[in-house]
């Protein structure tokens, strides 16, 4: 047995994997065959070294209808007949090379999801990752995937409500693009991606297909990039408006019964789409590719069953019906076609006219071998760095500090992002981007859904297990802030090469911290993606999982918003009320004024359970006048952006402690500020003592200015400023 070394780095197999192929069938694969198995055994379709540590997670509850990983997205019972359809994906490797494409298709993929499901799509998160904007290409990548992003979704007519970015140099070479969608359907009228019923029909709808995309699955999103590979061939190019036809056409086709599965075409193109659908029914297909639209000449059937040009649907046709579905896609000027047939054998059978060129188990194909790796604990987190030895901040410099904070790209207002995007269309949108987490009307009831995505991967470097533990948290405490209960999370796991010891500790390690903190929030992971081989040069990015966060409110007039309503009010600290040096570690202001990311972040996540039942309790007890999640850039932080939301002041009279920095600008986990009405202030802190939360008094609400004591006072115009103008200066 022999093979050319270069067709298997084509397709992203090993040697090893290749010989096993070989045993299995019981002969050398044939050149369609290997480019099937490459992309179906890849990273990106098969998860050979991700889906041994899935287990990890916690993934049901009474209220979710679908097993995570058995359909193209996540599903959350709300009541009255409806569920909430929910995933994330990564589409990072192809924004890399060409950004506006590569985000735009990656918004595309996403819809394709969740449509597949018979779900109306209601809105778009994203979460971006870039190296800082002082360097051009960095710019240029930024620029191109906000307007990718942009331009698809307002396309298509989705609000795009939330997200998060962040600027690291660990993102340089390798920026991360996660877009999650989600969507809301009658439960019964849910759609399923399986090609059952032998003698039913394979039919091809949406946009011819091309040679873009090849080996996307295989070769950008399951390998690292080297410096020798032009991979811009990989890079799909989309037509969002085609979409909005296939969206709404496909919709209309789950109101019938003439079909028994729909599943979109993404990563691996047809042979993902097929395969994957047999598989799931146990039954084989027969594809023949000639009767494959084409709107290039000359294509092979390896280039037709592996290409991954977009806004394409594959539909599995009750037979007898084909005409009826034809007829309702052509009412949406959509071209269809019959290329297969659901067979009995379990062979995917692909042949070009006469002649077979692939005929191999379905479940062979979809079977890859898993890797449970050793993992090793990295050296640096052994390293131990002093934070106290730090010399602190004076307090004559303390505002020029917060200013400059403010002004960073990462804690910067993203009003010049998300202005390009349409949040408001459908006008369901009751909480805009901006807050702690979006919030969103659900028709014809009162209740409400709020949507957050988080995740720190300075965190994350520094410490696996608790960062990934509190990129849970906080996405909860973003949704809690808003007044929803949390009910489940998709996620985005975004790391570098898992073959290595290092990287795979990481892997592993985020995932139990995940683990651990949706089993105590009670929010179980319904549906996800796994971005791995995210670096360049044997660079790789930080250990960057990423949580959309879903929860659920019974009434959208008791929503709750960050900004301080009215003078006279109180300010008031719930949770960690900790001002050790030690939550400095991992801090923007570490990075920002010391250059070093360093330290130990740590939660607690009882405390953060209490503090967000807590939360939870006061506002629909109507005690709480507007609450705020304190993350990045700490306490001095948060409380600038209560005053720029409220366009009012605060005069914080509670001193610091040993450390003004820490105090100032620390980031320690399980804090909400929120303020209160006199009056309301001992019920607030009945509630505190009954969950187990302490509780602080900061200071009054009012004035112009966000007032510490003697420390400083910085008027609310000049915070503001910065804030707001932050991230367009840095583009300047």
């Amino acid at each position: 047995m022999s093979i050319d070394k270069s067709l298997l780095d084509e397709v992203a197999l090993s040697e090893e994997e290749y010989a096993l192929i070989v045993e299995r069938l019981g002969r050398e694969p044939t050149h369609v065959e290997l480019g099937m198995f490459g992309s179906l055994w890849s990273e990106h379709c098969g998860y050979k070294h991700s889906k041994p540590l899935l287990g990890l997670l916690p993934t049901t509850a009474p209220h979710i209808r679908v097993k995570a990983g058995e359909e193209n997205a996540g599903v959350v019972d709300i009541g009255d007949g409806l569920a909430i359809v929910m995933k994330m994906e990564s589409h990072n490797h192809p924004s890399a090379i060409e950004p506006f494409q590569g985000a735009a298709t990656g918004v595309g993929g996403i819809v394709r999801d969740i449509f597949a499901m018979g779900a109306r799509p209601i809105a778009l998160l994203n979460s971006l990752r870039f190296g800082p904007l002082t360097e051009p290409h960095n710019r240029y990548l930024f620029g191109g995937v906000v307007g990718g992003i942009g331009s698809y979704g307002n396309c298509l007519g989705i609000p795009d409500v939330a997200g998060e970015i962040y600027f690291s140099p660990a993102y340089t070479q390798n920026p991360l693009v996660n877009a999650m969608c989600v969507g809301i359907v009658e439960t019964g009228k849910l759609l399923k991606a399986t090609a059952s019923g032998v003698g039913n029909l394979l039919m091809l709808v949406g946009a011819d297909t091309g040679r873009d995309g090849l080996h996307g699955a295989s070769g950008l999103a399951s390998r690292t990039f080297g410096d020798e590979k032009e991979l811009r061939s990989a890079v799909q190019v989309g037509n969002p408006f085609l979409e909005k036809s296939l969206l709404e056409a496909c919709l209309e086709l789950a109101q019938t019964d003439y079909i028994v599965g729909l599943q979109d075409l993404g990563a691996a193109g047809l042979t993902s789409a097929a395969v994957e659908c047999a598989g799931k029914a146990g039954t084989g297909i027969e594809i023949d590719v000639l009767r494959v639209p084409r709107r290039e000449t000359g294509m092979t059937p390896y280039e037709v069953m592996l290409s991954e040009s977009q806004e394409r649907m594959l539909v599995i046709v009750k037979k007898g019906y084909e005409d009826k579905v034809r007829a309702l896609f052509g009412r949406w000027d959509l071209h269809s076609d019959i290329i297969g047939i659901v067979t009995d054998d379990g062979l995917a059978r692909i042949k070009e006219g006469d002649k077979a060129v692939a005929e191999a188990p379905v479940a062979l194909l979809t079977r890859p071998p898993m890797y449970r790796l050793p993992g090793v604990r990295p050296a640096w987190l052994d390293a131990e760095f002093d934070l106290a030895s730090l010399p602190d901040i004076a307090p004559e410099s303390a505002a020029d500090v917060l200013v400059r904070l403010l002004a960073s790209p990462t804690i910067a207002s993203k009003e010049w992002v998300y202005r390009q995007y349409d949040h408001m269309v459908w006008t369901n949108t009751v909480i805009p981007p901006g807050g702690d987490g979006a919030l969103l009307r659900v028709r014809g009831s009162k209740k409400g859904i709020a949507l957050a995505s988080d995740g720190n991967g300075r965190y994350c470097y520094l410490d696996p297990y608790e960062g990934g533990a509190i990129a849970v948290a906080e996405a909860a405490r973003n949704v809690v802030c808003t007044g929803a209960t949390p009910l489940a999370i998709t996620d985005c796991l975004n790391y570098g090469n898992p073959e290595k010891p290092e990287v795979y500790y990481q892997l592993e390690e985020g995932i139990r911290g995940m683990a651990e903190a949706c089993r105590i929030l009670g929010t179980p992971v319904i549906s996800g993606n796994v971005s791995l081989y995210n670096e360049t040069a044997g660079e790789p990015i930080y250990p960057t999982p990423v949580v959309g966060m879903l929860g659920l409110m019974d009434d959208v007039d008791r929503r709750c918003t960050m900004g301080f309503k009215k003078e006279g009010d109180l300010a008031l600290l719930l949770g960690n009320l900790s001002n050790h040096v030690s939550s400095l570690s991992g801090s923007e202001y570490l990075e920002m004024v010391h250059n070093k990311v360093a330290g130990r972040p740590q939660i607690d996540l009882d405390l953060e359970q209490g503090l967000q039942r807590c939360c939870l309790a006061a506002i629909r007890q109507g005690l709480l006048s507007s609450a705020h999640d304190c993350s990045d850039g700490g306490l001095a932080v948060a409380l600038a952006e209560c005053c720029i939301a409220g366009n009012i002041g605060v005069k914080v009279d509670s001193r610091p402690g040993s450390r003004l920095d820490a105090f100032l600008f620390g980031e320690a986990q399980s804090r909400i500020i929120v303020s209160v009405t006199p009056q309301n202030r001992k019920k607030l802190e009945a509630l505190a003592s009954e969950h187990g939360v302490t509780m602080k008094m900061l200071g009054s609400v009012g004035g112009d200015s966000l007032a510490l004591g003697r420390e400083f006072s910085v008027p609310v115009s000049r915070v503001a400023q910065a804030w707001k103008g932050g991230l367009a200066a840095a583009l300047r």
